[in-house]
């Protein structure tokens, strides 16, 4: 048996655990620069909001319902995160993180469904107790199944947050009533596809003859297919793919017009993404700087480019990136313009155990930048920040970007903790 666990409105729960006062009330997160809606509770959900709602069309509305409206804070979330995998693990034989709030699970092959169910809820319950967090759990024969008992767990209060599709009759049950939007890995463009075949719910496409299956689809569509009716497709491999490209970018509170502050900003972009590389074990051959100006201001000069800087050799250096992308921005900063959005842009990556050594950069000197590297990921991984070592063009982002209504920073500052004060 495979489960799915999955935290029920992450973002605001994770607001929640420290700030009772949010419990029962509409509270909305929004994304960087205070843009859009990017996570929401049922309360906010109940009054017509929607996940991507610009903020500024639901400003009114927020403020006349008594909406809390806060900053993402993604520092604390991925704190939270890692202790909610942490507490997962030490129930579950066997887990796979899927994303910052979901992780499949794998129970003891000798589990009976009854067992499964009994070490699901326990899981459950641990992680509201450990951490604080609300999370639901699907239980089926694959991933694909367990993604939607997980969805059934999470909106129907009778199954107490543990849903089991153990045989054929739920098994239909659960697809009859799961639109194909809803299925785990239909993507749009294939769900228009499969409509013009008259495939609306899931039902329908897992009862499609195989031969029409096998014509049409591709092989990642086709496992889907062959999930829904029970068979195990999806391997742990396919869902630990290394990332081909990667993308860290920012849109800025006000318009920039100097390099000086561009360039701030490009250094804590190859930073990022610097460190996203080395968590996966990747490197890049190159990389891309692009620069925005503000497409909803017709009455300003309008730019938009990117340019190109490859690297001596394929890296996942902090400092060789950052002077590739300083390189780069020289290249396509134009003067007399008013940028609103920059950005890393990475199209290819490589693993780093397959980098092909240059023959013009010194064994030492990589084998010293490798070490340096190994030893600022460490310092920073065991610090309560991300960036207490790090380059000395590298400055707060803060500055660049709104997020007037983030919450503090609980279990990454010292400063921030919370006081208890007593009332006597």
């Amino acid at each position: 048996m495979t489960g799915l666990i999955d935290c029920n409105n992450f973002f605001v729960s994770c607001e929640r655990v420290f700030n009772p006062r949010l419990r029962n009330i509409p509270v909305v997160v929004l994304s960087n620069n205070d843009g859009c809606v990017v996570a929401l509770s049922n309360e906010a959900k109940a009054l017509g909001l929607k996940r991507s709602d610009p903020y500024f069309r639901i400003k009114d509305i927020c403020a006349h319902n008594g909406v809390a409206v806060l900053s993402g804070n993604h520092r604390l979330y991925g704190d939270i995160s890692s202790r909610v995998m942490a507490t997962i693990a030490e129930i579950a034989g066997e887990t796979e993180p899927y994303s910052i709030d979901e992780s499949f699970v794998h129970f003891d092959p000798a589990f009976t469904c009854a067992d499964a169910e009994k070490a699901g809820r326990e899981m459950v319950r641990r992680v509201r107790r450990n951490v604080g967090i609300p999370t639901s759990l699907g239980i089926s024969c694959n991933r694909t199944l367990a993604k939607a008992a997980a969805r059934f767990a999470k909106r129907y209060p009778a199954y107490r947050s543990v849903c089991i599709i153990d045989n054929e009759e739920r098994r239909r049950r659960a697809l009859e009533l799961t639109a194909l939007a809803d299925v785990w890995g239909i993507g749009r463009r294939l769900r228009r596809r499969l409509a013009n075949y008259g495939l609306v719910r899931a039902i329908d496409f897992a009862d499609w003859p195989e031969r029409n299956a096998e014509a049409v689809l591709n092989i990642t569509a086709l496992h889907t297919w062959r999930e829904l009716n029970g068979i195990d497709c999806v391997s742990p491999k396919q869902l630990d793919m290394p990332k081909k490209s990667m993308c860290t970018s920012r849109t800025f509170a006000k318009n920039i017009t100097e390099l000086s502050q561009l360039s701030d900003a490009v250094s804590i972009f190859a930073t990022i993404i610097s460190r996203k590389l080395r968590e996966q074990h990747l490197a890049t051959e190159g990389i891309n700087v692009f620069l925005h100006t503000n497409s909803h201001r017709p009455d300003l000069p309008q730019y938009c480019n990117s340019a190109y800087a490859p690297l001596g050799e394929p890296a996942s250096d902090t400092m060789a990136i950052a002077r590739a992308a300083q390189k780069a921005l020289d290249t396509v900063f134009r003067p007399g313009f008013a940028y609103k959005r920059a950005g890393i842009f990475i199209s290819e990556t490589i693993p780093a155990k397959a980098v092909q050594p240059s023959l013009f950069i010194p064994q030492a000197d990589r084998i010293r930048r490798q070490r340096l590297m190994e030893t600022v990921d460490r310092i920073n991984a065991s610090s309560l920040t991300h960036d207490r070592v790090h380059i000395a063009s590298y400055t707060a982002l803060e500055g660049l970007v709104n997020c007037n209504m983030r919450s503090p920073q609980y279990t990454a500052r010292l400063d921030d903790i919370i006081t208890v004060h007593n009332g006597h």
